[in-house]
């Protein structure tokens, strides 16, 4: 414990209680960080609470990101929990699978409040709370979509790439302050959204779902699907002294599949 510098860091992460937001919180708590984590339902956030407690000082609040309101709740609640915060890790809720032309019009106006609005709200809730300095910050979990669309996920591909402006502008506004902003781009990690991509594909094809996600692995120079936690280590990095002078950034981990150079 306490190889990054994390100890006692005070960080709220959403969206927290499966997939990408559970490796995250995971690696942060094996690190010494206080750590608030945030599902949209309350069973399922006090099962991972009762989960993550063995590996450190953790408490759980439940709340949809899709309201301003709620969004203000659970910042408030945090704070309140933690006796402060130092850090927010912003993890969207996993948009369903489809194709542009396939998506409702009410799924479109729902994901953007998640994917759009809800981290402006998060921004504007926790910049004010945050003291700047060589920990801590705000980063934002998105997709390396956002630089190369994938198929049958166009909520992602469209509605995320504003993130990146956000945290663009925010490491300029904040960067007087000493709060630092930066982002992640996973690509294939093994979660219950890369599950569910991986069923529609195998329902289409015809092929075994296992097939589907080995094929989908194969697709990664490094030969395989992610764990979680390996997105989590590079997050925490981005909220350690170590990652002082990093601002504005957004990091692809992804085990070398995007094609593009920026």
């Amino acid at each position: 414990m306490g190889r990054l510098g994390l100890e006692g860091l005070r960080v709220l992460v959403t969206a927290s209680t499966r997939g990408l937001g559970r490796g995250v919180a995971e690696v942060l708590l094996e690190e010494g960080a206080r750590v608030v984590i945030n599902g949209s339902r309350r069973e399922t956030v006090e099962k991972a609470v009762a989960e993550l407690r063995a590996l450190g000082e953790v408490y759980g609040v439940p709340a949809d990101l899709n309201s301003l309101e709620n969004v203000e709740r659970l910042v408030a609640e945090a704070e309140r929990l933690l006796g402060g915060l130092d850090a927010g890790v912003y993890v969207p809720p996993p948009p369903p699978p489809g194709r542009v032309l396939e998506v409702p019009e009410e799924e479109w106006l729902k994901w953007s409040h998640g994917l759009a609005l809800s981290p402006v709200w998060f921004a504007r809730l926790l910049a004010p709370r945050l003291r700047g300095g060589p920990r801590g910050g705000l980063v934002y979990v998105t997709s390396i979509a956002v630089r190369e669309p994938i198929p049958d996920i166009a909520l992602s591909n469209v509605l995320r790439i504003s993130i990146h402006g956000l945290v663009r502008t925010l490491a300029k506004e904040l960067g007087p302050r000493g709060v630092r902003v930066n982002a992640v781009l996973p690509g294939y990690f093994l979660t219950d959204r890369v599950r569910s991509l991986a069923e529609k594909r195998a329902r289409e094809t015809g092929k075994p779902m296992e097939e589907v996600i080995k094929e989908m692995g194969s697709q990664v120079p490094l030969g395989r699907i992610g764990d979680p936690r390996e997105l989590g280590w590079v997050v925490a990095f981005l909220l350690s002294p170590l990652a002082s002078y990093v601002s504005g950034a957004s990091v692809p981990v992804d085990g070398g599949r995007l094609n593009s150079v920026f």
